[in-house]
């Protein structure tokens, strides 16, 4: 009798969409339940923003639980760039409607929507989620259309206050680092991750490190939009010199980071962008895991 071979005996099935989505909303909801994090939204207080609190998070993912799988679907069916860009659209009228307004998760629509689509065009070939197949599988995909995308958007008059702040002081956007295949998510915050685990950092105090090593090298435009580009200089550095320190393995960590989150609010500065980034690699890590 034939018998299956060890390997196919312990292939795991592949994902569904709704386990991608499910794994996308609970990483946006780890980024949302950090503490300490510079300048950005917790359950400690809403950081430097006076148009939201953690109740206006949990409402935007809520109404964007079903999107990511969307997005994964159309991943799936090999759907083109139009396609994905008015499931995003449409997910941000939802978000916006159920927000009132304020923009929580629209970094997250356009760049977790990405990778999520990515992830089921890999699952339906039945191939491992890996970070390198999944990145390979997005610049296969949707790589040139996002490439000539950005080059539209440079092209044409800024539409929005991360495109003012890309043709300003000739930074790498969100549809750049998209086009390059998420360098940051990939070659940063992943790495950072995995390293701080591997050293023996908690859950928590990991995604911390992930975060500043983000917050140190990413042209982070929400930054630029509220304290120009001295403003994003000064957070780069600032995340740098923690790393530099010894990041969350010094003594003290967690009271030097909050005096950094305390230094920010002061300057009305919170790296969102980064945020986005940072919710993106914990769903990668939870998806190796399965």
């Amino acid at each position: 009798m034939n018998t299956p071979s060890a390997s196919l005996c312990l292939r795991k099935p592949a994902l569904r969409p709704q386990d991608l989505a499910r794994a996308a909303v609970h990483a946006l909801y780890l980024e949302l339940t950090l503490e300490p994090k510079p300048g950005l939204v917790s359950l400690r207080d809403s950081g430097s923003h006076l148009d939201m609190d953690a109740s206006t998070f949990m409402r935007s993912l809520f109404a964007l639980r079903h999107y990511f799988a969307h997005a994964a679907q159309a991943g799936a069916q090999g759907d083109d760039l139009a396609t994905l860009q008015t499931l995003g659209l449409a997910a941000e009228a939802r978000m916006l409607l159920a927000t009132g307004g304020v923009n929580t998760h629209r970094g997250a629509v356009f760049g977790l929507g990405l990778l999520c689509a990515a992830a089921g065009r890999l699952s339906a070939t039945g191939e491992r989620l890996q970070a390198p197949a999944l990145r390979a599988a997005l610049l296969a995909a949707w790589g040139e259309a996002l490439a000539a995308r950005a080059a539209l958007v440079r092209a044409a008059p800024p539409a929005s206050n991360g495109q003012k702040a890309v043709r300003a002081h000739g930074l790498r956007g969100a549809l750049d680092e998209a086009a390059l295949g998420f360098p940051t998510v990939f070659d940063v915050a992943v790495p950072a991750l995995h390293a701080a685990l591997m050293a023996g950092a908690g859950a928590r105090a990991a995604r911390v490190q992930a975060l500043f090593a983000t917050m140190a090298v990413l042209d982070d435009t929400n930054l630029v939009h509220r304290g120009g580009l001295a403003g994003l200089r000064w957070m780069q550095a600032r995340a740098q010199a923690f790393l530099d320190a010894g990041g969350v393995f010094q003594a003290h960590w967690q009271q030097q980071a909050r005096a950094l989150h305390w230094d920010a609010v002061q300057r009305r500065l919170s790296p969102g962008g980064s945020a986005d980034v940072l919710a993106s690699a914990c769903w990668l890590l939870a998806l190796e895991r399965d």
